[in-house]
């Protein structure tokens, strides 16, 4: 990570090379010419600056391309409004984009900006008078920066003029959490320790800009047991002068029912004239629902009549219910769904509305594509994706592991105690793991990256009992290595070889490899001699904490705590891992965790991101199995997302939307349960569904079609009618005829008939 000193003077020379007219002769000599004229207006900051590490992130900034998102919209209702003038003076957004360009390129920073005007524009004008709802869903990628595309529209709603902010995210303390201190640096600028603005603690846009004459108001807290609680609700009051305010809150019935409760009692100014409901009309509402298909969707199934109308005494989900509420006490409701896997939200049956709930959360409105940034390692990087020519490899960073099944069976109850071969320890390739992640430390520190936080994941089961022996198991490696290499007891040797064998073995050609496909990278991934690196590695292991992350531990990934020095955690959990939270400097990866659904999988990729300087670091052991599945999932996403940029190049809407998603003899798309408006489709086997738009007209032609045709099916012999077969576990059937071993020949005889 960059120092304070070194942010500043890249942010400053950025602008500088900005101004060149030739942007793309952007060399490390010209970087260092203009590094040296902000070092002459500041010579202070000369003797505090890392110039090798200022030239390796000016290189990487400018090295960066990104692609054009991808919106289909349906303006029926809505009145354009974002314009140039509008957005004059707007504070929120300049202190966070400020704060944006000390650590992103301006390319980068530029692109969220007119990303997030798109959002922004396609909802409502929140000034706008009388009744408006709009509802979208932007589609981001699994550890994309979601969380800084909403606090970028957060920022911009806000300096618009919508009052109340609510972020719905996930189900667990700890996500809440880590969001509202992503909030807290990017919107608030200062720390929500506790519900008191005198004497806060500002950080992140607040030491930007920390006039209170925009400071916004909060309801929540960074901490543990900081959601919205009764004493809040009982004593929280808005009004219309009041600043905007923001509430972080997990999709949880007690809390969403609380702030129901609250917004009917305190924030309601009127009624509903047909129903007698409590609404608020004076104050506009952005509801932001992070990971919109996990919890948010209804799951029920609604009745129609024969007509097609649902009941409108439907009752949804819980968790949908309450958000479809919240919305319908707004009589100005704006809502903007996130996720990476929008598989379920599609689904959802687009008309359904209730009395009390009103419509469903189908974003109607917009679907935006978000375009992903060159240095964006995603499924398609990692796992490579399929040609015409064979399956492209992805990059070599995974590592497929085969001795765990007698530790870790892939079903195992809870209660089962992991053993390697009858003894309570790890199996082989959980230790190489661990060495990896120990090696990859000391070579980030030799990196200058020794201030950064730098994390493992080990999700292995489910079960928290089992997670608890499994901890034990790593802390107990952990602590031999600490032993070992710092006091260099008995077996200090046996281990240094072990680590060196693994070095020479694995990183040195990996590195190698990842610097000739990723040359504009290659000066980051800095080769070490093995004698640096054996100096750095006690150091590496003392700093190393083990935790254990699911619903019963007391232990947190406390990154914001340890900015300065750099969290070094091994992370091991199951559900609480697998959705939403982000693994800071997620560095190596031991996944055996299986799900069939492509959604679930696919979230539960913690290793997708950003890995600026160390992507050659990274490593994956997990199963041929899952590495197949990752595999199929990838390809299905990307033909999803061509899918997509085809509806939307041809103007469709969110409800023109064909939503087709590969199939799979084991996987499933997502849970049955959210896939009740979907339905099977046989395609042919090209992939894709073909419309014949051109006929002949000519008699003759006609006719000697007919002929052939007629020739060709009376040669053929009897058929089967309406085939049946067995597949993934249940009989599928085709209706129409069927013929077996046919000739070649004689398709193609008919087929290329003379015309």
């Amino acid at each position: 990570m960059l120092s304070a000193t070194d942010q500043r003077i890249v942010k400053l020379a950025q602008e500088l090379l900005l101004d060149e007219e030739d942007k793309g002769a952007v060399t490390p000599a010209l970087i260092d010419e203009k590094t040296e004229l902000v070092l002459a207006m500041k010579p202070k900051w000369r003797e505090r600056h890392d110039r090798q590490a200022v030239t390796d992130e000016l290189i990487r900034r400018f090295s960066l391309w990104i692609g054009q998102d991808a919106t289909l919209s349906n303006n029926e209702g809505h009145k354009d409004w974002l314009n140039a003038a509008r957005k004059h003076d707007w504070r929120y957004w300049q202190r966070y984009r400020e704060w944006l360009e000390r650590k992103l390129s301006i390319k980068a920073v530029e692109a969220l900006d007119r990303s997030t005007d798109s959002v922004l524009s396609l909802l409502e004008d929140p000034e706008r008078n009388g009744p408006w709802d709009r509802r979208g869903l932007v589609v981001g990628h699994v550890q994309s920066g979601k969380t800084s595309h909403y606090s970028g529209v957060i920022c911009k709603a806000a300096d618009a003029g919508y009052k109340i902010i609510i972020v719905l995210a996930g189900l667990h303390n700890n996500l809440r959490s880590q969001t509202q201190m992503r909030l807290d640096e990017a919107f608030l600028g200062f720390k929500t320790t506790v519900l008191d603005d005198e004497a806060l603690e500002l950080v992140g846009v607040g030491e930007i800009d920390a006039d209170p004459a925009i400071r916004p108001n909060f309801a929540t807290t960074r901490t543990e047991k900081g959601d919205f609680s009764t004493r809040v609700a009982r004593n929280l009051g808005v009004t219309p002068e009041q600043r905007p305010w923001l509430f972080v809150v997990k999709k949880n019935k007690t809390v969403l029912t609380r702030l129901l409760g609250w917004i009917r009692s305190h924030v309601a100014n009127a009624r509903d004239t047909e129903t007698g409901r409590r609404i608020v009309t004076n104050l506009p509402l952005l509801l932001i629902d992070d990971e919109a298909d996990h919890a948010s969707v209804d799951t029920k199934e609604m009745a129609v009549d024969e007509n097609g109308r649902p009941d409108e005494e439907h009752a949804p989900t819980v968790i949908n219910g309450l958000n479809r509420r919240i919305l319908h006490s707004f009589s100005r409701s704006a809502y903007v769904g996130y996720t990476a896997t929008p598989f379920a939200n599609i689904f959802i049956h687009e008309q359904a509305a209730t009395r009390e709930e009103g419509p469903d959360l189908f974003p109607a409105g917009f679907i935006i594509n978000l375009a992903a940034p060159s240095n964006y390692v995603g499924p398609a990087k990692v796992f490579g994706t399929r040609t015409e020519m064979g399956r492209n490899s992805g990059l070599p960073l995974v590592r497929r592991a085969a001795d765990f099944e007698g530790w870790m069976p892939t079903k195992h109850k809870n209660g089962h105690f992991p053993l390697y071969e009858g003894r309570n320890e790890l199996p082989p390739s959980l230790n190489e793991a661990i060495d990896a992640f120990v090696l990859a430390c000391a070579l980030r520190q030799l990196r200058g990256q020794e201030a950064e936080h730098c994390s493992m994941l080990v999700h292995v089961t489910r079960y928290t009992s089992v997670q608890k022996v499994v901890h034990n198991q790593v802390e107990e490696r952990i602590r031999n290595l600490r032993q070992r290499l710092h006091r260099r007891t008995g077996g200090h040797e046996e281990i240094l070889s072990s680590l060196r064998t693994l070095w020479e073995r694995d990183f040195v050609p990996t590195t190698a490899a990842m610097a000739e496909d990723f040359p504009d990278d290659a000066g980051l991934f800095k080769g070490a001699a093995w004698e640096e690196i054996e100096l750095l590695l006690a150091e590496a292991v003392a700093d190393i904490q083990v935790r254990m992350i699911n619903g019963t531990a007391k232990d947190a990934l406390d990154y914001a705590d340890n900015q300065e020095t750099g969290l070094k955690v091994i992370a091991i959990g199951g559900d609480k891992l697998a959705r939403g939270l982000t693994l800071e400097g997620l560095t190596v990866s031991y996944f055996l965790r299986a799900s069939k659904m492509y959604d679930t999988l696919m979230q539960m990729g913690r290793w997708f991101g950003y890995r600026p300087g160390y992507l050659d670091l990274g490593r994956l052991y997990t199963t041929a199995e899952l590495v197949e599945w990752f595999e199929h999932i990838t390809d299905a996403a990307e033909e999803l997302r061509e899918e997509f940029d085809f509806m939307a190049a041809s103007g469709a809407t969110p409800r023109e939307y064909g939503l087709k998603v590969q199939s799979h003899p084991v996987l499933m798309v997502t849970s049955s349960i959210k896939m009740r408006a979907a339905r099977d489709l046989e395609l042919s086997f090209s992939g894709g569904l073909s419309e014949t738009v051109n006929f002949h007209r000519k008699p003759a032609v006609l006719q000697r079609n007919l002929t052939a045709t007629r020739r060709l099916v009376s040669s053929l012999g009897e058929p089967e009618i309406d085939p049946k077969r067995q597949r993934s576990g249940s009989i599928h059937e085709w209706k129409g005829h069927l013929w077996n071993d046919v000739s070649a020949d004689e398709v193609l005889a008919f087929l290329y008939q003379p015309l």
